[in-house]
């Protein structure tokens, strides 16, 4: 199996903000047939960069963004990813869901990416009370083992996108339907 590829995860992330999965998949192949590495797109032009990526979400501000990244990429870290939570903060673009994305499927590192998905699912299981990523983070970390978190986001993330959405969840069809209390799930309308 090839080795994941911290760049391409990284641009992926920051890419897949705000967007669908098969949408932020074709962009970013789209990128990487011009610019495979950060070099390469540092120096590609934000007007190019637009072009290749639409029509992901906010793709004009990502498309100004991801130069400078990679710039800082070739000229602070040797084209290198970082490795730590603290540096990759410091990437235009990059919060926290991005840089644990790329800590846990750049380097394997133990990291839960908090999306939407995410806190929504977490809320409504019970497995914490929090309005904040960062807080649903943190949480989640403190009661979930080491060995879990990486696949937490894949797994929540496929389960909002399918069965546990923000509106009309299909609680009737989740595997988790007796294990979850259901809170914030709006309540059905009596005719």
């Amino acid at each position: 199996m090839p080795q994941p590829d911290p760049f391409r995860i990284l641009v992926s992330a920051v890419l897949s903000t705000r967007t669908q999965d098969p949408v932020t998949a074709a962009a970013s192949a789209r990128l990487f047939s011009r610019a495979a590495d950060p070099r390469t797109l540092s120096h590609l032009n934000p007007t190019r960069i637009q072009k290749l990526i639409y029509p992901v979400g906010f793709y004009r501000t990502k498309a100004r963004l991801l130069p400078r990244l990679a710039r800082m990429l070739v000229e602070r870290w040797d084209e290198e990813v970082p490795r730590t939570m603290a540096e990759l903060l410091e990437l235009p673009g990059v919060g926290r869901k991005v840089a644990s994305i790329v800590l846990s499927h750049g380097y394997g590192l133990p990291a839960i990416a908090v999306d939407t998905h995410v806190q929504r699912i977490s809320n409504r299981l019970d497995l914490v009370r929090t309005r904040r990523p960062t807080d649903t983070e943190v949480g989640l970390m403190a009661i979930l083992p080491r060995h879990a978190w990486k696949d937490m986001n894949h797994l929540l993330v496929a389960l909002g996108q399918t069965i546990c959405r923000p509106r009309q969840p299909l609680c009737s069809a989740c595997p988790l339907s007796r294990l979850c209390p259901r809170r914030g799930v709006p309540r059905e309308k009596s005719k």
